[in-house]
């Protein structure tokens, strides 16, 4: 008999939207952290953290459309269309004490997930919501690049980011591109509710101390959006502050405390 997987108990949205980077180690899984990628990332952004996971604790990214092994997929261009499919995936987990992070698009993503899976799965909301590198969607969204090659080449280097030359070399170009535009087209169409509704999870903003894009008061903006507790913590480094301290934000995340208490 073929030893059951975290993948067997998926859905077939889970299936399609969710990549199992790191299953538990040391038993059976009795905590998970799902991750969201940032515009132009895939689930593979998420792959070093599994090395810095507390045991018995699984890892998923989500991953895009357009990308990776989604490449022949066309990109959803609206966040409409993407969060449903999102919530449709989280709310089909099976029940485990979870926590949600999202970095810059993903924490958007994340919000209007959760937002939709506190309406129609309340059950299968997480435990906490990290959102990391942005500002609130109710927040004047700007400094968004035009959609030519030119200017989305120029966005990613002051972006900086673990490989900030990727876009010079064409053939990777014309690989990586087309999902960098079409999460680009989904952020310039994206209209939040004028008063986006709370969360009933606690959420912990997150950033990089030398993020010009995502200052203290922008991180500070997403408190209106939790009826639990909020927190904010920076550390030191750009937008991408990420990659340079993952084992110490990993053990930051894995550490919320699990369990309807902490709500």
């Amino acid at each position: 008999m073929t030893p059951q997987t975290p993948y067997d108990d998926l859905d077939p949205a889970g299936r399609r939207w969710l990549r199992l980077l790191g299953p538990a180690v040391g038993g059976p899984p009795r905590a998970r952290l799902v991750c969201l990628p940032h515009a132009g990332g895939a689930a593979t952004a998420y792959l070093g953290w599994v090395r810095h996971l507390p045991p018995r604790t699984e890892l998923f990214a989500v991953q895009y459309p357009g990308r990776q092994d989604r490449l022949a997929e066309p990109c959803v261009e609206s966040m409409t269309g993407m969060a449903d499919r999102v919530a449709a995936a989280l709310a089909g987990l099976p029940p485990l004490p979870t926590v949600v992070f999202g970095h810059s698009m993903g924490s958007l993503v994340a919000y209007e997930a959760l937002a939709r899976v506190q309406r129609r799965h309340p059950a299968a909301l997480p435990e906490r919501l990290f959102v990391s590198g942005t500002a609130a969607p109710h927040r004047d969204r700007e400094g968004l690049p035009a959609l030519d090659d030119a200017s989305l080449v120029a966005y990613t280097h002051r972006q900086g980011g673990a490989f900030p030359g990727v876009y010079e070399d064409p053939e990777l170009r014309e690989l990586l591109l087309p999902s960098l535009r079409g999460d680009f087209r989904l952020l310039a169409g994206y209209r939040p509710a004028a008063a986006p509704a709370p969360l009933g999870v606690p959420v912990t903003a997150l950033g990089g101390d030398r993020d010009t894009g995502c200052t203290a008061e922008d991180l500070r903006s997403w408190e209106g959006l939790t009826t639990g507790t909020f927190a904010t913590r920076t550390f030191p480094g750009g937008h991408f502050y990420l990659q340079d301290g993952e084992e110490h934000l990993v053990r930051l995340v894995t550490s919320a405390p699990l369990g309807a208490a902490s709500r």
